[in-house]
């Protein structure tokens, strides 16, 4: 799993990895990383990449779930979508 930044338009993180032989990219919710006690608040990067690094396997697993199209990842991870690379 490869962290490619922030996307400010959709205010999720970029993650790539490669699921049965091809590269994938989901956007990861920034609120996911946020402190649920501070409402309205943004995680910093560094919080955010802390947050995505303790959560890489159900990350992981959300991105694999939706680009095979087997189910729908568990809350709130059902939150990550899919997008296409150009």
């Amino acid at each position: 799993m490869e962290i490619r930044g922030r996307d400010p338009a959709t205010e999720c993180y970029r993650v790539s990895l490669t699921v049965d032989g091809r590269e994938v990219t989901g956007l990861v919710p920034e609120r996911l990383a946020a402190d649920m006690r501070l409402i309205g608040t943004r995680p910093t990067h560094q919080t955010a990449y802390v947050w995505m690094a303790e959560n890489k396997r159900k990350i992981t697993a959300a991105i694999q779930t939706l680009a095979r199209g087997t189910g729908r990842p568990r809350a709130p991870f059902d939150q990550i979508t899919l997008i296409e690379d150009r």
